[in-house]
């Protein structure tokens, strides 16, 4: 019998080819086994169970423990050690150079020619008819029970006396909206039986095992921060009834994730003191002055930008919250071109200009929204005599003011900043 160096390229390439073939339906069918024994591992909810259901009945109990007991040497069981992962690691030295044979086959049968001799070879000594042995489900334990229909009775006055039975969660998850370093998660009832006094939103990362509260009140919405970007999130919520002390089942957790940039105060700048994720700026000191401006221009048009004001200081007619076109240093204020404003008085600026209509004063815990749009006709941005124009909604305190601003360049991401000339001015930036 000739070596396989001296077959001939096209019976060598064919030979690879069946190789090939033959490694992809082994991993098919080492795949449907591992189902199978991944199967068989729920079914028996655990190992210390197990032992004792295959100790006490013996038999077909006992032989799938065996079988699954044969894929590793530190906890004995079906369920609880990573029995599948070896499983799977064990096929994969059988079909992983599968991909040596593809890449060789691709190459052609002149200069491969080397290639494909070498994984032939290397394919004589696999053995892929040699799969793991899985247990079939009925010879795996399952725990069952049969009651009386009068035992079963007393087990539902117990239930209704304590609780209440549902076939689903009385709230859902509804929404989540993408923010930069946060996401806003919305929810509602879907039992429109059900009266909710509180709800109550847990979230967690996905890479961790433990949930945490993040708000208990009556709204639906509310805005997580601290989020880091490109990471999934997982989210909860769950209800009390009116009158009630036990929360309701959770409902079923959704993932969310933001790929919005956070946004970030500049660090350094004299009479200013910033947070660890530098989303919140402290006035500390009054003997500088000049407007704190963003790291960079995070802010797009068509999002919403919020500054909620944590605590307050003396005001001064010259403080501003806004947002500009570029950064201009030696400026007091934002009160100046290329830009629009609040003051903490309420008083609304455009490029230095104040409006005659008027927002609440800011208080502690006030929020103050920027709401920009491209105005647009068609698909062209309008443009006046080299001016562009943008749509500008503020809102504060449930009041709002639009207007047009017009700027002389076209700006699709903007600059935020602020200005207080008193210490004790704290404001959180999303």
């Amino acid at each position: 019998m000739r070596g396989a160096m001296e077959l001939e390229p096209e019976v060598l390439l064919q030979e690879a080819r069946e190789n090939v073939e033959a490694a992809q339906s082994y991993r098919r069918e080492l795949g449907q086994r591992l189902q199978g024994l991944q199967e068989a591992q729920r079914q028996v909810g655990g190992p210390g169970r197990g032992r004792a259901r295959a100790a006490g009945t013996g038999g077909a109990e006992a032989r799938a423990l065996r079988v699954s007991e044969s894929f590793g040497p530190e906890r004995r069981g079906v369920e609880g050690s990573p029995r599948p992962r070896r499983v799977w690691e064990w096929g994969a030295r059988r079909w992983g150079s599968a991909g040596e044979g593809e890449i060789a086959i691709l190459g052609g049968v002149e200069e491969q020619n080397e290639k494909l001799w070498s994984f032939t070879k290397k394919a004589s000594h696999i053995q892929l008819d040699s799969l793991p042995e899985v247990p079939l489900l009925v010879d795996v334990p399952c725990l069952s029970a049969q009651l009386d229909d009068s035992i079963l009775n007393i087990v539902k006055d117990h239930i209704f006396k304590h609780g209440t039975v549902a076939s689903r969660p009385p709230v859902q998850i509804e929404e989540l909206i993408e923010k930069p370093g946060g996401i806003i998660v919305r929810w509602c009832k879907v039992d429109d039986d059900f009266t909710a006094q509180d709800y109550r939103l847990q979230f967690r990362k996905c890479t961790s095992n433990h949930f945490e509260d993040v708000y208990v009140g009556s709204e639906t919405e509310f805005i997580v921060l601290h989020i880091d970007p490109n990471v999934d999130y997982q989210f909860r919520v769950c209800a009390r009834g009116d009158g009630r002390q036990e929360w309701s089942p959770w409902s079923v957790p959704q993932i969310g994730h933001s790929t919005l940039v956070p946004h970030e105060w500049t660090t350094g700048f004299e009479g200013y003191s910033l947070s660890s994720r530098r989303n919140i700026a402290l006035r500390n000191d009054s003997e500088s002055s000049g407007v704190l401006y963003s790291r960079a221009p995070t802010y797009f048009c068509g999002q919403t930008l919020t500054f909620r004001v944590e605590t307050v200081g003396q005001p001064d007619r010259r403080d501003s919250i806004g947002v500009c076109a570029e950064r201009q240093s030696g400026c007091e204020s934002l009160q100046r071109d290329q830009a629009v404003c609040v003051s903490t008085n309420g008083a609304v600026f455009v490029n230095g200009k104040e409006m005659t209509n008027q927002l609440p004063a800011v208080t502690s815990g006030s929020t103050v929204t920027f709401d920009i749009e491209t105005v647009t006709l068609g698909t062209t941005s309008i443009n006046e005599g080299g001016n562009f124009k943008l749509r500008v909604t503020i809102s504060s305190s449930n009041r709002e003011v639009v207007f047009d601003w017009i700027l002389d360049q076209s700006c699709d991401s903007l600059y935020f900043g602020c200005s207080f000339f008193y210490p004790g001015w704290k404001v959180l930036v999303f």
